[in-house]
Parts: structure tokens; sequence; C-alpha cells
């Protein structure tokens, strides 16, 4: 069992992806949404209540995000989200990735400035 119970952990991700209705969920709940896309990306259109934080800087540091809540990270399609989640789950955090990332946050219908 010990074998199974390792293999599982190893393979088992340590954030959660979210669609864009889960994501709105989390965030009524008091969750915080970051983006981390490129600076460019992000003058090309954001969600109202995200905050950037570029992917390269996260790797550096989690500024100004709050232990106590849960975190989703949001990119152009979902691959740096979910390197973002996964970085930030390592550092103790409720972390999640938002599946289809801005596309996906687009096609929702949800705001975008």
């Amino acid at each position: 069992m010990g074998l199974i119970n390792s293999l599982k952990k190893a393979f088992t991700k340590p954030y959660k992806t979210v669609s864009v209705a889960e994501a709105k969920d989390l965030l009524s709940s008091g969750a915080a949404l970051i983006d981390v896309r490129s600076a460019q990306e992000w003058r090309s259109g954001r969600a109202p209540q995200a905050k950037h934080i570029p992917l390269d800087r996260l790797q550096t540091g989690t500024p100004g995000i709050n232990k106590n809540r849960a975190v989703i990270a949001m990119c152009q399609s979902g691959v740096r989200s979910a390197s973002a989640a996964r970085l930030l789950a390592s550092q103790g955090y409720e972390a999640y990735s938002l599946r289809g990332g801005m596309g996906a946050w687009r096609s929702a219908g949800e705001p975008v400035r």
C-alpha cells in the first residue's frame, strides 16, 4: 500500500483546475485572481478584478498575495496558470488554475477592460 500511495501522491496535482463559472464562485467567496501573462498581454485586456503578477515575477516571490485566501491563476490559455498554481500550491496557497484562461473568460461573456 505504501508504494501505491506514494505513486498517487507523485501524480496528483497539488492544485485544482476550475471553469470560469467555478472561478466566479470562488471570487464571490473572497478568492484572489492573479493574471500571470506578460505586460503586453495584460494591456490587451484583463479581468477587472485581476492583479497582474507575470509568471517570471511570481517565480521569484509572491508579492501581495494573501496566504489566507484562495488564489486563482489566469493566463491566456491555461498553460502558464497551471505552472503558477503548482508553484503557489507548493508554497502553501490554496491554488487554482483557470481552465482556458482569458480565452474562456471572454467566451463566457465575462467583463474585460
